[in-house]
Order: C-alpha cells, then sequence, then structure tokens
C-alpha cells in the first residue's frame, strides 16, 4: 500500500509538471498571438491556458499532500486534499469564465453600437495559427493527463484531462469561427466566438463542482458499486441481509460500511473469522478499497433500531 501510494504521487507531480509546463507555453504564444491579431476569441483561450497553469500549480502541491500517511489529525490520511483542491479550481475556473464573459459581451455591444459589423480591420492569419498550435499542444497535454490519471487513479488530474479536452474542442470552434471571419471578413464574429468560449469555461467549472461536491458530502450515485458489494458479501457462507451498507470516496480510495447478519449460536471468535472473510471478499470485487467496517449483528435483528436504518440493501437497488 505505501508503494502505491509513493507511485501515486509521483504520477500526480508528474501530470503537474508536464501539464505546467505545457500550459504556459501555450498561454504566453495565444496571449501574445491574440495582442499582435488583435482577436478577442484567442486572448480568451490564452486566459484559459492561464487558469489551466493554475491547476498544474496545485496538482504538484496536492500531489506532496496526499503523499503524507495518516496521522492523529488526520487517521483517514491527506486525500480530501486533492478534493478539496478540485473545488477551489472550480470556482477559478468559473471566475476566470464569469470575467471573460462579461468582457466579450461588453466587446459585443460596442461593435453593434458603432456598427461595426463588417470593417476593414479583419482579424491577422495570426488568430487562425494560435488556434492551430492550440489544438495541437492541447491533443497532446490531454493525453498526458488521462494516461497519468489512469494509472495514479486522481480524479483531479482526470478532471483536469476533460477539461483539456474540452478546450480541444474550443480551440477548433475558434479555429472554425477566425476563419471564417477572414473569409467573409466579419469581424463581430470574434467577440460572438468568445461568448460561447465562456460559456464553454463555465459549463465545465459547473460539471467539476458537482463532481467534488458529491464527494465532499460523501456521496456516491454509483448503483452498480453497491451490486458489486452485495454479491461480494453473499459469496461467504454463513452471512445473510447485508444492509446499512455505505461508499465513500476519499480521493482516489473507497471507504465502506455495511452491517452483515450472523447465526446468533455463533462465538465472538466465529462471527469475526466470517467479518474477515467478508472484508477481504470485499476487497477482491472492489479495487482501491482504504478499509471496510463489518458490524455483525444476530439473524433477525436487522430491525432492532428503526432510527438508524440509514444506508443501503439489496432490495433498495431494485
Amino acid at each position: 500500500m505505501k508503494k502505491n501510494k509513493i507511485d501515486r504521487s509521483f504520477y500526480i507531480k508528474l501530470a503537474g509538471l508536464i501539464a505546467l509546463m505545457g500550459n504556459l507555453v501555450l498561454c504566453v504564444i495565444k496571449i501574445v498571438l491574440s495582442r499582435l491579431s488583435g482577436s478577442l476569441a484567442v486572448m480568451g483561450d490564452g486566459i484559459d491556458s492561464a487558469t489551466d497553469s493554475l491547476i498544474a500549480l496545485t496538482t504538484i502541491f496536492v500531489g506532496k499532500v496526499v503523499a503524507k500517511p495518516g496521522d492523529k489529525e488526520h487517521p483517514w490520511g491527506h486525500g480530501r486534499a486533492e478534493t478539496i483542491a478540485t473545488m477551489i479550481l472550480s470556482f477559478i475556473i468559473f471566475l476566470a469564465g464569469s470575467e471573460f464573459l462579461i468582457s466579450s459581451t461588453k466587446k459585443l455591444y460596442q461593435m453593434i453600437r458603432d456598427g461595426s459589423f463588417s470593417t476593414a480591420n479583419d482579424l491577422s492569419f495570426l488568430a487562425i495559427l494560435a488556434s492551430i498550435i492550440s489544438i495541437a499542444g492541447k491533443s497532446i497535454l490531454a493525453m498526458s493527463q488521462f494516461i497519468l490519471g489512469k494509472k495514479s487513479k486522481s480524479q483531479m488530474i482526470l478532471a483536469n484531462a476533460k477539461n483539456m479536452k474540452s478546450d480541444i474542442f474550443m480551440s477548433l470552434a475558434i479555429l472554425v469561427g477566425l476563419s471564417l471571419s477572414k473569409i467573409f471578413k466579419q469581424p463581430i464574429l470574434d467577440p460572438i466566438i468568445a461568448i460561447l468560449i465562456s460559456f464553454c469555461i463555465l459549463k465545465v467549472a459547473c460539471e467539476i463542482f458537482c463532481e467534488t461536491n458529491l464527494e465532499l458530502m460523501d456521496g456516491n450515485s454509483d448503483k452498480e458499486l453497491y451490486k458489486v458489494l452485495f454479491e461480494a458479501v453473499k459469496s461467504v457462507n454463513g452471512v445473510s441481509n447485508p444492509h446499512r451498507a455505505r461508499i465513500r470516496r476519499i480521493a482516489s480510495y473507497w471507504d465502506i460500511d455495511l452491517d452483515i447478519e450472523v447465526d446468533p449460536k455463533m462465538t465472538v471468535h466465529q462471527a469475526h473469522e466470517i467479518a474477515g472473510k467478508v472484508e477481504r471478499a470485499i476487497k477482491e470485487s472492489i479495487s482501491d478499497v482504504y478499509d471496510v467496517m463489518v458490524h455483525i449483528e444476530p439473524a433477525g435483528h436487522a430491525n432492532h433500531h428503526p432510527k438508524e436504518q440509514y444506508g443501503l440493501s439489496a432490495e433498495s437497488l431494485s
């Protein structure tokens, strides 16, 4: 387990370094070319790369935190630092998208007010070049983040990879829009594209927020995982009525609680042995389990504390 945590920390930091260097290069290129070309859409793409650089910095920092073992104040380890950091990043991305939406809307309003729908100030080829470079760069970065995210099983890196994948489509949309803008000499398409980019950034921020919020609230919407859990428990002889099952995620690991019933005539030692078999069966069926807490009850006593009957049973999944 310790070796896996070290490897995971290495992959998280490596992903952060690759994303940081790559996004910094793309950010500088796009902002410089946006200034030279006068393209608001390319500037927005540059801002998006700047936020990705910030995400990468956070990833490197979090990689060091999650590698720390559990201590007196954090008996479950420091895995939730990754979740908290991802949540903070969703707010940063949302803020960047909101500010860019406001500036793009103001630019569009100004062009409509001044009647500059079609002017000689058509966008230069530099704006189109910036989009082509962005598509190529983001494709390489997204692929690297998906690979390292799967190796480290880090939700933060996978979320960043998802963000970069959406950036590819964003840059592609910019490329098409700017090309049409140059061909038909319609500069007004530039702020319109920028507004659409803003909504894409806001959408990514909201998706990341919803995913991390579910984890912070100890929620889990994966019913299939519960089905696998109950099948694993039923494979152990002497166990009946698994219930009050709760599965929560701590970074890339699962923390599992459940109650089972056994023959009330069993000795404590026999019941303990069965609980151990249940724990092993669960860990063999579900990967990356951090801990399993099995509560033993005598058969027929599942409803002796009605107010405590929270959690799921096999029947509640149907």
